[in-house]
């Protein structure tokens, strides 16, 4: 929709919201750039105005209310809500083993048995005879016996006598950062606070890392002091009031950096991005100078280009660059770290036609300066494979077996090198496993499972079916089916309720995946389809901008797209077809439904952004701009209004069901967007309120990321049951809760 075609956002007379609490509601319109902009239920932002508390409490009451009918329709079925938790629990019984970190004979990973709630920090060690022996070393669950709080990261120091973590709590991602003593366990440093999102990168020895945090709050304005980054030096045991700025004074303030120390301690490179923008810039310096610890001298890799870049210094002393400079889908260049401009660069792995580089590894018989093989993991259609090269000519030479047609993550070797590289890998179907891929023999192996039960999964079909978009561009979904549900050819018997899920954004790319969520529906006779819309990252860096700022509505129309494919293929119908997504999927949700109220019977719309003209003043929204736009731009506002859920609701209008989640705790989307659009919408739609209902399901003490397995599985389970009501899953005639096909 272009600008000039824009109606007023300013909706007629609120329908009578008799069935649901009231609002409280202004007859506020805004003139903004030419704009006439309502919003009516701006009182909602504030969380802590009565009437706001007020409103929320009754619809935890209203949402009660639906909850104690629905146990009640759930009972027999395997939604009921004991069964379906315990599903839920099975699915997820096997838990989670990570790939290796290794640091000389000690190995640092995070597990979760399958009933724990949170993922622990192991190490494994020698134990002197010939064994080896585990200890967990950072437990959440140790830390607060409540599970609210949440491990962000952690990080080993290069010799490995010493483990960098950072925990947050609340759901609030505010990650303090903590040091202990890898023999003892004992905590040697911190807590060193205003440390989220940053990277720790040591120095040989132990004795000081690199790290990012944000500037005290009193030298910047109350508005800013979720911005404002610096790369700091910290020396361990010493306050962090003395720490050493080294870098990020006079940058965007919304810049996130990275920062890393090659094996040697000779180079440090840090990396920064403006808020999300798909651009990087990359300095390097050389730490071998007098002084250079604390005031190193940096030299551009590259600044100011329109390119995402990321560089490293190899083993062999080479520096590396993967870069969608001049290419996409990505390519592999390299060059000497003394001479490390654009200019230097050599392409050693160029752009596939399609696959997307993701990810590389170096490989040797012993002697890290001279790599014996290059391994690059590529996405292909969302879809994982592992090459071999030539470490010197980037020559195909071979490829690494994969299980199946799934994902894998990371390729991990040891630091001093060798012939082992390490990956994780799953599908829709496959738990996480950890394989170890043998450069020697070419072989893959398990190297390490999940530590608890494999469960019992179903039967499941699953095919990439392709789309036609509004504009004649190609869109791929993965649909998961029951196998008894379809026929010899992969089509449906019969169309079928069905969830249909996407996110669109932010170059995330949507990779098969293990779900209990989607198994546990699937089984119950479901189906599932994962949709790779424009604005991830699944076909390169041309299908993410093809899906942000003017361009958007193209996410939009992707998943109607394949919305209406599944209908017209007899997979569902539009009374039993669901659309589900999170944070921008939630975003993505909103529009759908605002959008194409026709083609859904529930909406399961989860820590979303909905009003996008104001987005930007709440939580890290102002990061988001290079994404979707700035509001305070005149044409950027009005790609904005083009898809604004809050403001695209229509008065009269039979929306369908839907089901906003939001946590309190949020400090990424404020829930005051899922507050504004559950009142318009309640206040607009014609739907019955007891056949289509417009709930919000809030949580307390957890946030936008981590959880707690128990609460995982809570919110889960209450998102399937609503889904299943609304689209007449809980009626039909299904197999019970794990039974196989």
């Amino acid at each position: 929709m272009t600008t000039e075609s824009l109606p007023d956002a300013v909706p007629g007379p609120a329908a009578s919201p008799a069935p649901y609490p009231p609002a409280p509601r202004s007859d506020l319109v805004e003139d903004l750039h030419g704009h006439r902009v309502a919003d009516p239920y701006r009182t909602l932002e504030d969380v802590d105005d009565e009437r706001t508390q007020a409103w929320s409490r009754a619809q935890d009451d209203l949402y009660a209310a639906y909850r104690a009918r629905l146990g009640d329709a759930a009972e027999g079925t395997p939604f009921a809500g004991d069964v379906l938790q315990e599903r839920l629990r099975a699915l997820l019984g096997a838990g989670f083993v990570g790939a290796p970190a290794w640091r000389g004979d000690r190995r640092f990973f995070s597990r979760r048995a399958g009933e724990q709630e949170h993922a622990v920090v192991v190490v494994a060690e020698p134990d002197g005879a010939g064994g080896e022996r585990e200890r967990v070393l950072v437990d959440p669950l140790a830390l607060d016996a409540a599970g609210t709080t949440t491990l962000d990261a952690w990080q080993p120091s290069k010799e490995g006598h010493l483990l960098a973590y950072q925990v947050s709590h609340g759901g609030t991602e505010e990650s303090v950062l903590h040091v202990l003593d890898v023999a003892t366990g004992e905590l040697v440093d911190g807590p060193v606070d205003r440390a989220r999102y940053s990277p720790v990168a040591w120095l040989p020895g132990g004795d000081a890392f690199y790290y990012v945090r944000r500037l005290a709050p009193d030298l910047v304005p109350a508005d800013e002091q979720q911005y404002h980054r610096r790369v700091w030096l910290h020396r361990v045991g010493t306050s962090p009031e003395r720490d050493v700025e080294v870098f990020g004074a006079g940058l965007d303030m919304t810049s996130y950096y990275g920062v890393q120390v090659s094996r040697d301690g000779r180079w440090l490179l840090v990396s920064a991005s403006a808020g999300t923008a798909p651009r990087t810039d990359v300095w390097i310096a050389d730490l071998t100078a007098p002084g250079a610890q604390d005031a190193p001298t940096f030299t551009e890799v590259a600044v100011g280009l329109d390119a995402e870049v990321g560089a490293w210094v190899g083993r062999d002393g080479r520096l590396y660059v993967h870069t969608d400079l001049d290419a996409p889908r990505g390519r592999l260049a390299v060059t000497d770290p003394t001479s490390p401009g654009v200019e230097h660069w050599v392409t050693l792995l160029p752009q596939d036609d399609v696959a997307v580089l993701e990810d590389v590894a170096f490989v040797d018989d012993g002697d890290p300066v001279a790599p014996t093989a290059l391994l690059a993991a590529w996405r292909r259609h969302a879809v994982s494979e592992v090459t071999v090269h030539d470490p010197r000519t980037g020559r195909r030479t071979g490829e690494v077996p994969l299980p199946g047609l799934g994902s894998i993550s990371g390729l991990v070797t040891r630091p001093e090198g060798g012939a082992s590289v390490w990956f994780s890998y799953t599908d829709h179907v496959t738990v996480p496993h950890v394989h170890r891929y043998d450069a020697t023999t070419g072989e893959v192996t398990v190297w390490a499972s999940p530590p608890g039960a494999l469960p019992d999964v179903p039967a499941v079909h699953t095919r990439q079916i392709e789309v036609t978009s509004a504009d004649g561009t190609t869109v791929r979904a993965f649909v998961l089916a029951r196998a008894d549900r379809v026929d010899a050819d992969g089509r449906p018997l019969a169309p079928a309720p069905t969830v249909l899920y996407g996110y669109g954004g932010f170059q995330i790319s949507l990779d098969p995946a293990y779900s209990a969520t989607t198994l546990a529906w699937v089984e119950a006779g479901g189906v599932y389809v994962v949709a790779n819309l424009r604005g991830g990252g699944e076909e390169g860096e041309d299908w993410h901008r093809a899906g942000m700022r003017a361009h958007k509505q193209n996410v939009f129309d992707d998943f109607h797209a394949v919305a209406e494919r599944l209908v017209a293929d007899g997979w569902t119908t539009p009374g039993t077809l669901a659309c589900w997504g999170g944070s921008n999927g939630g975003l993505l949700v909103g529009a759908a439904v605002t959008q194409r109220p026709d083609l859904w019977a529930a909406a399961v719309c989860s820590a979303p952004l909905l009003d996008m003209v104001r987005y930007q003043r709440f939580g890290l929204g102002v990061t988001w701009t290079e994404e979707y736009g700035d509001a305070d731009d005149p044409e950027e506002l009005g790609w904005l209004l083009g898809y604004s859920p809050y403001h695209r609701v229509v008065d009269g209008t039979a929306y369908p069901a839907v089901l906003f989640t939001v946590f309190e705790g949020d400090s990424r989307v404020d829930p005051l967007h899922a507050r504004k659009l559950a009142a318009a919408l309640q206040a607009a739609t014609s739907s019955d309120p007891d056949e289509r209902p417009v709930l919000v399901r809030r949580e307390i003490g957890v946030g936008h990321g981590a959880r707690a397995l128990s609460r995982t599985v809570a919110l889960s389970a209450e998102q399937l049951q609503f889904v299943a009501e609304r689209t007449g899953l809980l009626a039909q005639d299904v197999l019970p809760a794990g039974s196989a096909a």
